[in-house]
């Protein structure tokens, strides 16, 4: 591994919490299966399955972005009633993640700058080692 990604760690780890995600006051998702994922100098993350998202409020677009540590992100805007309330590139998923994250596949996440995320339980431990 590259000086530059020494010590750069990310771990998935299934959860029991329950997530709730709501944008503009509409819920949008609401699990109790996420995928919490640990990440050096990032906040924790919960990724959802697809089957707890209601895809019907989204739609992809055509950005995509790279991380060493995960893969290829693709992302989807919400669509609200209309543009007053769409918001662009508010979620994103890893449809083929890196081995080491497998468990995120095809699971969405939530930008908390634009949606409402609530978790109820405890927070997972990152991982040792």
């Amino acid at each position: 591994m590259p000086d530059s990604q020494r010590g750069h760690r990310v771990a998935a780890v299934p959860g029991s919490q329950h997530v709730r995600v709501e944008i503009a006051g509409r819920v949008v998702a609401d699990s109790h299966r996420p995928v919490v994922v640990h990440e050096t100098g990032l906040p924790v993350r919960y990724y959802l399955p697809p089957q707890d998202v209601d895809l019907t409020l989204f739609e992809a677009t055509d950005t995509h972005t790279t991380c060493p540590f995960k893969g290829i992100a693709s992302y989807w805007t919400y669509l609200g009633d209309g543009e007053a309330t769409r918001k662009q590139d508010v979620v994103w998923a890893y449809e083929e993640p890196l081995a080491s994250v497998a468990a995120i596949k095809g699971h969405l996440s939530f930008y908390d700058t634009v949606a409402d995320i609530t978790v109820e339980g405890p927070e997972p431990e990152a991982p040792q080692g």
